[in-house]
């Protein structure tokens, strides 16, 4: 009994060390197995949430060693919380919402935020593509849901900046698909260069088309269209000036946001096409400016975009 119960004692001390230093060095000790058995998958998720909004930016295998789980366990984690919005999930990784606000966003994390918001977009914008015609498209995730929605299409001639559309267009789609620009950046996979092609004596030839579907960064009444990138801004612009129409595409998590370089002033399309209803002052503006809005609720009976 004595025995038993000074074992008991020690067992009970040992717990109490571990724990005190655990939270004496800020909890970066990697738990024993005994621990790491009795802590809550919500106060995993927590901790977690918390040290991603800390560093910025996380591997999947940092994660599993530094809370002392497995790798799919941290994947699984991962997911929900990026599910929740709380970060986005990258390959092999994650990042903070707060870092993806202060960096020009590479491609492949892009591609997975407002991952439902562009396919609606994608849904409305298809339909403003008429069959046999030829439609500018330039970089960006959200043009790139709309090239892969061209599926009922025929006879395209398409032109992009973007070496991801070519391939994602549907090959029943496309009579003729040209890349131009110069330079590839390999953060959004897009061209930077001149709107124009060269014919074989070293001359410009001019180029126009009947549609330009233009991704932006932020939509505000006052700064109108804008972007992060200089370079890419005066792509747009010079797209813009080659278009018979103009459609805009942007998800609402941009309205109300100016970013570094303007594309056009709101005035510059004719469409402005997202997932739902702006805020009263820029609709208002986009009214005044003439500049129709295509949203799941202004067209009627439009499909559900796929899950």
């Amino acid at each position: 009994m004595r025995y038993s119960a000074v074992l008991g004692l020690y067992h009970s001390s040992v717990a109490l060390i571990r724990i005190a230093t655990t939270a004496e060095i800020g909890g970066s000790v990697t738990l024993d197995e005994e621990d790491r058995q009795r802590r809550l998958p919500a106060g995993r998720k927590a901790q977690l949430a918390a040290y991603v909004a800390e560093a910025g930016q996380v591997t999947v295998s940092a994660l599993a060693e530094r809370f002392g789980v497995s790798i799919d366990t941290i994947r699984r984690d991962l997911d929900q919380l990026s599910a929740d919005g709380v970060l986005v999930r990258t390959y092999g990784g994650a990042v903070s919402q707060s870092t993806l606000s202060r960096v020009d966003r590479a491609v492949d994390v892009r591609l997975k935020m407002e991952e439902r918001e562009k396919e609606k977009i994608a849904v409305l914008a298809a339909p403003l593509v008429k069959d046999g015609s030829t439609v500018m498209i330039n970089g960006g995730t959200t043009t790139l849901a709309v090239a892969r929605n061209l599926r009922n299409h025929r006879d395209l001639t398409v032109v992009t900046n973007s070496l991801l559309v070519p391939p994602a267009l549907p090959p029943s789609a496309v009579r003729e698909v040209y890349v131009f620009g110069g330079a590839v950046r390999t953060l959004t996979l897009a061209t930077i260069g001149p709107v124009s092609f060269r014919a074989s004596d070293g001359s410009e030839l001019d180029i126009s088309c009947d549609l330009a579907l233009i991704g932006v960064g932020a939509v505000s009444a006052a700064a109108g269209y804008t972007t992060s990138n200089l370079a890419e801004a005066a792509m747009m612009r010079e797209m813009i000036s080659r278009a018979s129409r103009v459609a805009i595409l942007a998800d609402s998590s941009k309205f109300g946001r100016r970013l570094f370089a303007q594309v056009s002033e709101l005035g510059g399309a004719d469409y402005l096409v997202t997932d739902s209803t702006p805020p009263p002052d820029l609709l208002d503006a986009l009214a005044e400016n003439e500049v129709e809005l295509i949203t799941p609720e202004t067209v009627e009976g439009a499909p559900e975009a796929p899950e």
